[in-house]
């Protein structure tokens, strides 16, 4: 089974970028499965119903988020409301929303998605190994095939809960930074495994805002207005081809492209 995950989608740019590029990546590269992170689709903050429409019209399977999903006050009764659209599982049982699914591919075979975040520097919410451990046994029961979307900051939490899951699912995909990393791999016991899988969003920019904007908030330390920049659009995602037999995974390929 080759998955095709896309980094995070960043407003309008990230969203034209996936109009432009994904028919031909599926094409290409024989996919079978598609999972984006979409909790900056929308002005590069949140989701709304509209705009998750528009990205399963495209051919998304599952969409993924984090801590920003709740940026727009819309996503509250949206989540509950679609199931293919996660939102990480370690937040409290009250929170809107489920935090994993069971799905097929239109050849039948089961695939399952786990969104989790991390803690590191981020919100201060229920345990991510924890959770994880405890979520996956119950998705073995329907699969052996689980790509898990890892939600966080800090390098250390990413790279140590790919241990953690090394040999119990088929790839832990990290998200959240916005800028891909180059340490894609296999780990030892069949888990593939990259930090961060990147943006879908606008080039010149610092991850997906306009860099003006960024920047006085760095010299002034002044509260300023993020807008989504605007310009050529990169597309970064991960291929990754798993064993539909074992639920490991055979290989893990980066993917950058630009559109202008």
């Amino acid at each position: 089974m080759k998955v095709l995950f896309v980094g995070d989608i960043v407003g309008e740019p990230g969203r034209k970028a996936l109009r432009q590029g994904l028919p031909k990546l599926v094409e290409k590269l024989k996919i079978d499965f598609i999972i984006a992170n979409a909790e900056n689709a929308a002005g590069g903050f949140g989701i709304t119903k509209p705009i998750g429409e528009e990205l399963f019209a495209y051919g998304i399977d599952v969409l993924t988020s984090g801590n920003h999903i709740w940026d727009k006050k819309e996503a509250i009764t949206y989540i509950p409301q679609e199931h293919r659209l996660l939102r990480p599982a370690n937040y409290p049982e009250r929170v809107p929303g489920k935090g994993s699914i069971v799905t097929s591919t239109d050849t039948g075979e089961k695939i399952a998605v786990l969104n989790i975040s991390g803690r590191v520097f981020m919100r201060q919410i229920d345990c991510p190994f924890s959770v994880s451990e405890r979520e996956i046994q119950k998705l073995k029961e329907q699969t052996g095939i689980i790509v898990v979307d890892f939600h966080g900051e800090a390098t250390s939490e990413k790279l140590a809960f790919g241990w953690f899951l090394d040999g119990k699912v088929s790839a832990v995909i990290g998200t959240h930074t916005h800028v891909q990393t180059a340490d894609e791999t296999i780990l030892p016991k069949g888990t593939a495994y990259i930090t961060d899988v990147g943006m879908t969003g606008p080039v010149n920019s610092v991850i997906g805002i306009k860099k003006e904007q960024i920047i006085m908030k760095f010299l002034t330390s002044i509260p300023v207005r993020f807008d989504t920049a605007k310009g050529i659009s990169v597309l970064s995602a991960v291929v990754i081809d798993i064993n539909s037999k074992t639920g490991y995974a055979d290989r893990i390929q980066r993917v950058k492209l630009e559109f202008s």
